[in-house]
């Protein structure tokens, strides 16, 4: 009865005959979430280590990635000045066996007239020889 009415005024009698504001049970549940929120709080820590570690890791290999394109945009850009440089080449050398090919036929003209010149010359000394 003395319980009864202690319950009704919201007092209570844990397990060591302890006077409490709360039902026992209710005591039990509170204590019972606060480990559990505890437990829950130490596990989003260590999830937060792990999620920190982790985005460490994608930031670096970020890096590496970014450090690569880099690497090998430069490599791309170095080929193409490369293929540019052959280019030019090819073409200057065109150019000059276009003028060595020109200078060729000059000379072979040049070489045709002389020739034409000695023959003239070698059928002069001929009638020349044949007249004396």
């Amino acid at each position: 009865m003395a319980d009864e009415a202690l319950a009704r005024a919201g007092l209570h009698f844990d397990e060591l005959n302890k006077i409490r504001v709360l039902e026992p049970d209710v005591a039990q549940q509170t204590k019972e979430l606060k480990e559990e929120c505890k437990e829950f709080v130490d596990k989003i820590g260590d999830f937060q280590k792990i999620v920190g570690t982790f985005i460490e890791m994608v930031d670096s290999v970020a890096k590496e990635v970014e450090k690569e394109k880099m690497k090998a945009i430069g490599a791309r850009n170095m080929l193409k000045s490369i293929a540019k440089q052959r280019e030019a080449e090819q073409q200057q050398l065109q150019a000059l066996i276009t003028e060595k090919r020109m200078q060729m036929e000059r000379l072979r003209i040049q070489h045709d007239a002389l020739l034409k010149e000695e023959a003239s010359q070698n059928e002069f000394i001929e009638q020349l020889v044949l007249q004396k």
